[in-house]
C-alpha cells in the first residue's frame, strides 16, 4: 500500500466514525425531544381537565360568585393559554387523526362517521 492509500483509508475510517457518531447523537436527541413532547402533551391535558373541573365547581350554586374561585379559575385559564404556546412541541407526538379535546370539557368530542 502506498502512503496515499493509507492516508485515504485513515480519512475514510475517521469519516465513517464521525458519521456514525453524528447519527447516534441525532437519534438520541430526537428520542429526548419526543419524550419531552409527550410529557408536555400530558401536562396540557391535565391543565385542561383541571380548568374544566374548576369551572364546573365554580358554576355550582353554592360556589357561584366566590371571588377566590373566580381568581383561581382565571389563573387556571391563563395558565392553560400559556401552555398552548408550546403546542408545536407536544403536537409532534399526537396522532394526526386523533380528535382534539375541548379544553372546557373532560369528554372527548363525538366523531362523525
Amino acid at each position: 500500500m502506498s502512503r496515499l492509500e493509507i492516508i485515504l483509508s485513515a480519512i475514510t475510517f475517521i469519516s465513517i466514525l464521525f458519521n456514525v457518531g453524528i447519527f447516534l447523537y441525532a437519534r438520541t436527541t430526537v428520542i429526548q425531544l419526543l419524550s419531552v413532547s409527550e410529557e408536555l402533551g400530558d401536562l396540557q391535558e391535565m391543565v385542561n381537565s383541571f380548568a374544566g373541573h374548576l369551572e364546573s365547581v365554580y358554576e355550582l350554586e353554592s360556589f357561584y360568585g366566590d371571588e377566590t374561585l373566580s381568581a383561581l379559575l382565571s389563573h387556571a385559564i391563563s395558565f392553560n393559554e400559556q401552555l398552548e404556546t408550546f403546542e408545536y412541541i407536544y403536537s409532534l407526538t399526537q396522532d394526526e387523526n386523533q380528535p382534539q379535546q375541548d379544553p372546557k370539557t373532560e369528554e372527548p368530542p363525538v366523531q362523525n362517521e
